[in-house]
């Protein structure tokens, strides 16, 4: 998927009954298995992917797979309640789920984690993040995420901090800094370099961090006004749009 992922668990928490190294091992192979399985599948840069084949046109959508179409209907709900801010095509009509597949990936990943019995860990996608339970389990200390500064990717603007009883687990930073211009912007979505959303799960906060990049303020305050998200909104001239909870880093 071209990023990185990590995954982070709390040192000293083995499973019950299980050398610590076969836990590190079985989750790490979990999350690897998925992701590697997940790209085979939706890499457009792959030339033998079941999504390359079907931006060729050598495959059609009622006869791909109930996985692509699975994942197709879910993007094609997110543009209907996002009022086309977020999209599965390019502007050339290209079916592309790359804006959908990284958030499901990080979801599957953490059910899996969960089905193997482990409730505390951190995934990191390239800087989307979803945890579980705590960095120190049995305490109500909560997983914190840095937001860095587009303008200076040495430096840390703010924090946020997830999990524990914090209603919030996921969070997701789209932009123009890291990958170059990626996102197709409609009508005035030229506003904003880069936004955060967090949320309770990673695959709405990633849909509507690229929502809001597309889509500037009117997506932004749509975002704001129907989903139980916070927002850090980065504009071009280096001014920001955040709600209370986002606090100095």
């Amino acid at each position: 998927m071209g990023t990185v992922i990590g995954l982070t668990l709390p040192v000293g928490s083995p499973t019950e009954g299980q050398p610590r190294f076969d836990e590190l091992t079985a989750a790490t192979a979990v999350v690897e298995r998925l992701f590697r399985n997940l790209d085979e599948k939706f890499s457009l840069y792959r030339q033998d992917s079941e999504a390359g084949r079907l931006a060729r046109g050598e495959l059609t959508l009622p006869a791909a797979s109930a996985q692509l179409r699975e994942r197709y209907a879910e993007a094609h709900e997110w543009r209907l309640r996002t009022e086309g801010a977020f999209t599965p095509e390019r502007p050339d009509g290209v079916l592309d789920l790359s804006g959908i597949i990284k958030g499901h990936a990080i979801r599957e990943a953490g059910t899996s984690l969960l089905a193997l019995g482990r409730h505390d860990w951190c995934l990191n996608a390239g800087g989307d993040v979803l945890v579980s339970g705590s960095p120190h389990p049995g305490t109500t200390k909560r997983w914190k995420a840095g937001i860095v500064d587009p303008a200076d990717r040495r430096t840390l603007i703010t924090g946020y901090a997830l999990g524990g009883k914090s209603r919030h687990s996921a969070i997701a930073t789209s932009g123009s800094v890291e990958r170059g211009e990626h996102i197709w912007r409609v009508g005035s979505g030229s506003e904003f370099v880069q936004v955060s959303v967090a949320a309770a799960d990673i695959v709405t906060a990633d849909v509507l961090a690229t929502a809001i990049v597309a889509g500037g303020t009117p997506m932004l305050n749509r975002a704001a006004d129907n989903w139980d998200v916070d927002v850090l909104a980065i504009r071009v001239d280096g001014s920001m749009l955040a709600t209370p909870a986002f606090h100095p880093a």
